[in-house]
Order: structure tokens, then sequence, then C-alpha cells
């Protein structure tokens, strides 16, 4: 267990804000805790689909909402557990664009400094269908014009994330490496088939990799993921596998470590975002200073709480929901869960909030283009 390092105030919806690096704060810190940057999407998500769309036919689903999505999630998933959050990405001067920014910078607290309004362009658009569990996804947009959405100098961070994309370098990750940033790095499909970790050149600025299991696996010529998490270790400091409803490995080079965390079981809704939540957790966790299995649990913990949510940026938890589950799987009301697995949360006892009056799931209010931002 950790002792308590967090301090709690209120934010601007008046609800209660931990900020988990209270303690590890001083007057010569970074602006802020972590840079971001990428694509804006405005996600339209529908639910409450009883089965996949059949074609020629017309579905109505029970549910639907808006929000910001692609790059946004992570940077919600961010501000929402407390971290000062910058982010820079290329926004359409449409209504869509608009609308995201407000939601992002005003609803969320999130520094758009670097960011930047393209005349002309319109936002690109996800529509995603959630049901059984899964989704479906059309996307459409446009590439915005040839200038970089990142600026040449990134601002001061204490971390940074980065998608790494298979035979390209992205100049400010070295930059930002350069002025002390830790670098988070994540990756997608490799749709060339390579699957060369040379083929990942910002790796090497990278402190910690975050792929899932199969991605892993094809990078590293594995069968096992727990496996490919140690052959990582090779090219960066600190791998982490998600193992999807087994939970998570980590293996840390420098200390010898090594940690294995069992997925919270939960009723899955939408798995849109979840593995964006899954970085941010422990992103926050690592500047924390927090050892690498509590890291590991938080993670997986908040990847977990978002899937009762749909949408991506919509369903990121904060430190409420957090709060709410640990009191409710402590009660009677949570006896359903693995009492093994709830051990390993001993460590929220010092740091959520002391709100006894918030539910658990909490319904969030669902945004929609044209409505008043909800409270």
């Amino acid at each position: 267990m950790i002792a308590s390092t967090a301090s709690i105030g209120e934010d601007h919806h008046n609800r209660p804000r931990v900020d988990p690096l209270a303690a590890l704060r001083t007057p010569d810190d970074p602006p802020w805790d972590v840079y971001l940057t990428g694509t804006v999407f405005l996600d339209i998500v529908f639910t409450g689909l009883d089965s996949a769309p059949v074609r020629g036919t017309e579905s109505w689903a029970r549910g639907m909402g808006s929000s910001p999505g692609g790059v946004a999630n992570m940077a919600t998933a961010l501000a929402r557990l407390g971290l000062r959050t910058s982010l820079a990405a290329a926004f359409g001067d449409d209504h869509y664009g608009e609308y995201c920014w407000d939601a992002l910078e005003r609803g969320e607290g999130i520094d758009l400094a670097p960011s930047r309004t393209v005349p002309g362009w319109h936002s690109p658009v996800t529509v995603s269908m959630a049901y059984e569990g899964e989704r479906t996804m059309v996307s459409h947009g446009h590439e915005p014009p040839p200038e970089e959405p990142a600026p040449d100098c990134p601002p001061r961070a204490r971390a940074a994330i980065a998608s790494l994309t298979p035979g390209r370098r992205a100049p400010w990750i070295a930059q930002a490496a350069s002025k002390g940033a830790r670098i988070f790095g994540d990756v997608g499909w490799d749709d060339t088939g390579a699957w060369d970790l040379a083929g990942l050149p910002d790796l090497e600025h990278c402190e910690a990799f975050l792929p899932n299991a199969e991605e892993a696996m094809r990078y590293t010529g594995t069968d096992c993921p727990r496996a490919a998490a140690h052959a990582l270790t090779a090219h960066v400091p600190l791998a982490v596998v998600t193992l999807g409803a087994e939970g998570a490995y980590a293996v840390d080079r420098r200390t010898g470590e090594t940690a294995e965390v069992p997925a919270i079981a939960v009723e899955a809704l939408d798995p849109t975002g979840a593995g964006d939540v899954f970085v941010a957790g422990f992103v926050t966790g690592t500047l924390a200073g927090w050892p690498l299995a509590d890291r590991l649990a938080f993670a997986g913990l908040t990847a977990a709480l978002s899937v009762q949510e749909f949408g991506g940026s919509l369903s990121a938890p904060g430190w409420s929901e957090i709060g709410a589950w640990w009191r409710k799987v402590q009660s009677l009301d949570g006896q359903d869960q693995d009492p093994t697995a709830l051990g390993r949360y001993g460590f929220l006892a010092g740091l959520v909030p002391e709100d006894s009056t918030t539910p658990w799931p909490l319904r969030r209010a669902v945004p929609t283009i044209g409505f008043g931002r909800s409270a």
C-alpha cells in the first residue's frame, strides 16, 4: 500500500478533483504534466443495437452520443485523472471543430495553445456502432494542410505520449525527450505487415512501450505475450503488454521487476477508447512514482470502468467514479468480484475522494451537438 500523495480540490464543474502529483510539485516544474498530439475526430456513437446492421434494412439505436474522439480520448482520460494536459491538434473551422475545441478546452480543462484552427477544412468524423461488447466504425476525413499540427518546439512537460508509426519519425518526439519529457509510446496495427521494431525509429526515445498482446508477439516473433514483453526490453526500458480479459503484464529492465495484474470483472458496453484510458492510467501512476504493480492495476481499473460507458472520451473515468467503485466493491454489493483481484487495489484507500454520495456506475451526461453543455 502507498501513502496518500494526492490533494483534493474542486474543478470547474464542482466535482471532486484529485491531484495525484500534489506531493511532487515544485515551482520549477514544467507547466504541463503530459503533452500529446494527433488527430481529433468528432465521434458519433450509437448504442443499444441488438445486432450488427443488416444490409438493406434500417436499424434503430436506443442511445446516441457525440464527443471529441481520436487523440481527444487520451487527452480527456489524462485530464480527468488530474494531470495538466496539453494537446496539439488541427481543428476544422466548422461547427464540429468548434464543438470539439469547446468540449476539450472549457469542458475538460485541456490546454489547446499548441493547437490551431484550419480555415476551410472540415473535421474528421467517425460513426461508431456498439453492440455485443464490440464496435463497428465508419470514418471520413481529409488530410489537413501540410503545416504540421505539432509545434516545432513542443512545450515542456513531465511526459509525452506518442503514437509510433512504422517507417516514420516524428521530430517532436526527440525534441520533447531532449527537454526531459518521459516518452510513453503506443502503436497501432502495422498495415505493412513488416512488424519490424527497427521500423519504429522513435522507440529509442521511449521510456515505456505499451502494445497489446497481438502486437507485442508479432513485433518480437514470439508466441507468448509475456515472453514478448521480456523481448521488448532489449529495445525499451519498460514494456507493458495488455492481455485483454486476462489483465496486463509488465517488465522493467532497469530494476528487473515484473508485474502481472488480473482484469477486473465488468459488464462491457463499449470498448471504444479503453486502450487510451489504460495508457492514461499507467502514465498517471508512473508520474506519481507508484510501484509497478500498482500502476498496472490502476491502468487496468480505469480501462475497465471506461468500457461500462459508451464512447471514447465520454467514457473516461475520473476520480469520482474510481472512488465510487472502490467503496462499492468493499460493500456487500461488490462481493461478486474476485477477492484476490480486489486486494490488489488497497492503495486506493489513501487516494480516492471521501464522497459517499456518488453512485457507481456513474451515468454521465451525454453531450450532443446543438444542446447546452451539461454540468
